[in-house]
């Protein structure tokens, strides 16, 4: 059935494997640039979860012109599994900006979300699209992250690799042979917050599984597990580490990020959490992500969940 939002007729699907390589052709006329052709793929396939490619896309005949989508995940909330999802891409044509596209998709894909049994969507949006969740689809805000920048001093080969594309093959090979002596293929969890009594992300093998799309690894330094990734710098999504041990895997951390050639290390956490102590004692914050979340049905203790870089969708 067509819809008519401030005179743009249009109509919606819901997402699926069938029409989700549309985000593509979407995600380019908003952004500007190519995603590999599978992307969307493996991040809308939560079957992990039970649930799968929760979301609608709105089209002008066949031509995509926004999209709002969450992403399924299994949270520990007051000690039981809960169905939960996080808000992910919201994305509208330029050409039809400010045309209510966005609300109507969410309402939606909130409605979706309740026939499926998500209990809880959380979100980390920027500045510009915080007003929306919070004025116009009754979102609370939660808390402020905080992140820690720690710079690092190095000749800064991945930028050098992203300026001259010639290099980014010798890049990438030199970037996993000096990773490999610090890689653990073990699949254990690896959740601090859950660690630290808060509620949480269950992060287990099926979800470490599901996170391979954004190339992201676990390795091991001075007896700490570090989950990381490497893009602008070395961005560290949590960690599994002593108080007692911190002192000195973070100093040979530091040396690894200027081996490879980064000029960064980044890391986002709630605070009240074991690891935004121990960073805190060391190095400056700044006010990170704002943490939204919409509760669907039921209530739900809120105020003790707690993040890490790990749980947001760009890691």
């Amino acid at each position: 059935m067509k819809n008519i939002v401030d005179a743009v007729t249009y109509h919606e699907e819901r997402l699926s494997a069938e029409n989700i390589g549309d985000l593509i052709t979407l995600h380019a006329a908003v952004y500007r640039r190519i995603l590999p052709l599978d992307f969307f793929q493996r991040k809308y396939d939560t079957a992990y979860t039970g649930v799968s490619y929760i979301g609608f896309i709105a089209y002008n005949d066949r031509q995509p012109i926004a999209f709002y989508g969450v992403i399924p995940c299994l949270m520990s909330c007051n000690k039981r599994v809960t169905l939960s999802a996080q808000s992910a891409d919201t994305m509208t044509h330029p050409d039809y900006r400010k045309k209510g596209l966005f609300v109507k998709l969410a309402e939606q894909t909130f409605e979706l979300c309740r026939e499926t049994g998500i209990h809880i969507i959380f979100g980390f949006p920027n500045q510009n699209s915080l007003p929306g969740f919070v004025q116009q689809l009754n979102w609370q805000i939660n808390e402020t992250m905080d992140c820690f920048i720690i710079p690092v001093k190095t000749i800064p080969l991945e930028r050098i690799s992203v300026k001259f594309p010639v290099l980014k093959a010798w890049y990438s090979g030199y970037q996993q042979r000096v990773l490999k002596k610090y890689a653990t293929h073990q699949q254990a969890d690896i959740s601090s917050v859950l660690s630290d009594g808060y509620d949480g992300l269950l992060r287990n093998t099926r979800y470490l599984d599901y996170k391979k799309y954004t190339n992201t690894q676990l390795i091991v330094i001075c007896g700490a597990v570090f989950w990381i990734k490497i893009n602008n710098g070395l961005l560290i999504g949590d960690a599994n580490v002593r108080a007692d041990n911190f002192a000195q895997a973070m100093p040979a951390l530091i040396k690894l990020a200027g081996r490879l050639g980064l000029k960064q290390i980044q890391f986002h956490t709630s605070s009240g959490t074991k690891l935004h102590t121990l960073f805190a004692a060391r190095y400056p914050s700044i006010p990170s992500f704002p943490v939204i979340v919409k509760i669907l049905g039921g209530s739900l203790p809120v105020d003790q969940i707690k993040f890490t870089f790990a749980d947001i969708d760009i890691f």
